[in-house]
């Protein structure tokens, strides 16, 4: 694989290869220290992966150099204070990924760097760092043990394995600015360009949002990445609005079921006039989450005014007062943390408090989800298993690309903080929350997400 003289750069994926039981276990209790500043209990790491992780960081920063014979198993015991067992199987760990070498009798040795990759993909998320979820996702591809051999090429971000931070990168692409939301359509297709002069093996392709012309551009990406015959793995969304499936590999959440369950969580807290708020343009997936909110909703017998959600820019205090005005909300669904973060800093510029006036919910749990002025109570993708589960699942089109177009939706976790008013105990009781409904119609029981 040659580099040319394109602009991006292309990153040897290093693995990290630990039981796979034990590295689940490990992430879900990191990503759970993050649930509220009292009940933060960190499960500790494996003794063989504290010894790995600072044996790899240790090559990737030049410690020890390619061909460079490291330490005995010996010396390993003495400064780590485990056994030989540990250390052996850390060493064991880090051959399995390709970044030693040993020889019986010899010891183990730094590799030296592999002549090329086996594929070549494209990351393709012209919104890498203005929607949320992606830089994890995509941590989540580089951590995956499949991802071993196989290199990546990030379109508008290159990844310092070693640092593990971000680097802008210069694309061609005349006056366009990277920040310039018109010029997103346009980014997004001079890098489809770029893949497909490298030929790449295939590109995982977030589609474009947030603009009025999103839909033209996603659909001219992927015509012309499958006139080139290049696999696409569609990352979060859809290209086409439901109910047309596509005819791609889609990895994401169940959108629909993430509304319907924010919903059903303010409204088992008592509140009675919820709103979904989103922003205009925004992509398929807000679609699902309202519907999921509208179908929570009926399922309560709200009345049917009060079932339509809002597109409305949640920085604009003119507009979030003219919807306070006209709906009067006891709750707002947010159709992402963003939006919500957003919003909450509009409130307390209107001088509504969270969640004593407003009760605030968002979808994503994104990492400052808990930093916002009231910690909000979201919905936590697993960001770091859909980067996993879109490498395999885009290995797969690559070794049979006959196969059918699938979805795989992974499941998500409630994550409950103040500014739902249900972490402290705010919240009225369930009876509250019905709506008066005919006599005909059974109020038994309580409606479940599906």
């Amino acid at each position: 694989m040659t580099s040319g003289q394109s602009t991006f750069c292309t990153i040897k994926l290093v693995t990290i290869l630990l039981d796979r039981a034990h590295e689940l276990a490990w992430n879900d209790a990191i990503s759970h220290n993050k649930l509220s500043p009292m009940s933060r209990v960190r499960m500790p790491a494996a003794k063989h992966h504290q010894v790995y992780s600072t044996l790899l960081k240790e090559i990737q920063n030049g410690r020890w150099k390619e061909g460079e014979r490291l330490p005995s198993e010996a010396q390993l015991v003495v400064r780590f204070g485990h056994s030989r067992i540990t250390v052996g199987r850390a060493l064991r760990d880090l051959q399995t990924a390709g970044v030693i070498s040993r020889k019986a009798g010899a010891g183990s040795f730094v590799r030296r760097a592999s002549e090329g990759a086996r594929f070549s993909f494209g990351l393709l998320i012209a919104d890498l760092g203005e929607t949320d979820i992606f830089d994890p996702i995509c941590r989540g591809m580089m951590a995956s043990p499949l991802a071993r051999e196989h290199a990546l090429i990030w379109g508008s971000a290159t990844i310092d394995v070693a640092r593990g931070d971000y680097t802008r990168v210069d694309i061609a692409q005349g006056d366009v600015a990277l920040s310039d939301i018109e010029g997103r359509g346009e980014r997004a297709w001079q890098l489809c360009r770029h893949y497909i002069e490298r030929r790449v093996d295939g590109v995982f392709f977030a589609p474009v949002e947030m603009t009025p012309v999103a839909g033209d551009v996603n659909h001219r990406i992927v015509r012309a990445l499958d006139e080139a015959k290049i696999p696409v793995v569609l990352l979060d969304r859809t290209v086409t609005p439901y109910p047309d499936p596509g005819y791609h590999d889609l990895v994401g959440i169940d959108n629909r079921r993430a509304g319907y369950v924010m919903t059903e969580h303010l409204l088992r807290l008592g509140a009675r006039r919820v709103v979904f708020i989103g922003q205009p343009n925004s992509a398929p997936t807000v679609d699902a989450r309202e519907a999921g909110y509208r179908e929570a909703m009926f399922a309560r017998h709200a009345p049917l005014d009060q079932l339509e959600g809002v597109r409305i820019d949640p920085d604009d205090s003119g507009a979030v007062a003219a919807l306070l005005r006209a709906r009067a909300p006891d709750a707002i669904v947010c159709a992402n943390d963003r939006t919500a973060g957003r919003l909450m800093h509009t409130l307390r510029r209107l001088g509504i408090r969270v969640p004593h006036e407003i009760r605030l919910v968002g979808i994503d749990d994104v990492e400052y989800a808990s930093l916002l002025p009231v910690p909000l109570t979201t919905l936590r993708q697993p960001t770091h298993q859909l980067g996993e589960v879109a490498l395999s699942v885009m290995l797969a089109r690559v070794a049979q690309r006959d196969l059918p177009a699938r979805d795989t939706r992974l499941r998500c976790e409630l994550v409950v903080r103040e500014s739902c008013g249900g972490a402290g105990g705010v919240g009225l009781s369930l009876a509250a929350t019905c709506w008066p409904v005919p006599r005909t119609v059974s109020t038994a029981g309580v409606v479940r997400p599906p």
